[in-house]
């Protein structure tokens, strides 16, 4: 799922305009959808969690998170939302792009602190908790952040921008030294991000552990250990979750049959996507369309 399918499968709350890029998203999980595949973006990203506690993965480190907890994610890093098994979770969904804090290449601010914070070459912690020392202040910041784009006065922009470099002077002057990740590691993140790209740009088709194998340069074998190690399931059956995802939001926002959507999610066969629709939902794909009605 990709970043604007991610946004409009929300129940959205749109604080600024184009010209101005900060929104802000309120979502539930499991209400609103069970899960946000795992994906990434050029956008910088912050998850406020406002109440009860779920699970978010950052470049395939998952950590349970509870109310209070705010989660940082620079621009191109993996990342996913789900639920924490019978927890719900409210979150506020901040996403921005690193443009609204750079005046030009020149700019000192944006030379010797945006850009190597964006690039990660400045280290921060990822997981803010109120046990950090500094975490009252950049709690405080998205507050205020909060409450300029609710009322929106005249010049709330400006407002807006500098709690937002107070912010992140607060995380950069706060750092920790962060162990640097091993070619290894990157390698492997770029590979995942090959495989789910393939998986958004293509779901829709026939997909075999062949084809990806082929594409990652791996043997079957290879490919198949290295995608369970690092996602926790076997390619097929998030290949088949992922469907799932789409099928699911389809039936809420199509007025396509259930066979039409099975076939857009990439099902060739309708029994079977009815069997493991109602295995992940509880309910057949055509009880699930007049839920959402």
């Amino acid at each position: 799922m990709n970043l604007n399918e991610y946004q409009n499968y929300r129940e959205t709350k749109s604080h600024t305009t184009a010209e101005f890029p900060y929104n802000t998203y309120l979502c539930s999980i499991p209400k609103d959808f069970p899960q946000v595949p795992l994906h990434w973006h050029a956008e910088l990203e912050l998850i406020v969690i406002k109440k009860g506690r779920g699970i978010v993965s950052v470049d395939l480190e998952k950590r349970s998170v509870t109310s209070g907890d705010i989660i940082l994610i620079r621009p191109g890093q993996l990342h996913s939302i789900e639920q924490d098994q019978g927890y719900f979770m409210e979150y506020e969904n901040i996403i921005m792009k690193p443009d609204l804090l750079i005046s030009g290449q020149n700019d000192l601010c944006a030379v010797r602190f945006i850009f190597p914070f964006i690039n990660g070459e400045i280290p921060s912690d990822t997981y803010l908790t109120p046990a950090f020392s500094y975490y009252k202040d950049v709690s405080e910041c998205i507050r205020q952040i909060d409450l300029l784009c609710d009322t929106k006065t005249e010049g709330y922009q400006l407002a807006v921008k500098g709690l937002l470099f107070q912010f992140f002077y607060l995380l950069i002057s706060n750092r920790q030294k962060k162990e640097t990740t091993s070619v290894s590691q990157t390698k492997s993140l770029e590979k995942m991000k090959t495989i789910l790209k393939y998986v958004e740009e293509h779901y829709v088709e026939h997909i075999t552990i062949d084809d990806m194998a082929a594409l990652t340069y791996y043997s079957k074998s290879h490919f198949m250990k290295f995608f369970k190690q690092h996602m926790g399931t076997g390619f097929i059956e998030y290949l088949n979750d992922y469907r799932l995802t789409m099928a699911e939001r389809l039936l809420k926002s199509s007025d396509s049959s259930v066979l039409e959507i099975a076939e857009q999610s990439g099902f060739d066969n309708l029994s079977y996507f009815n069997r493991i629709f109602k295995r992940k939902y509880g309910i057949s794909p055509g009880k699930a369309r007049k839920a959402g009605e």
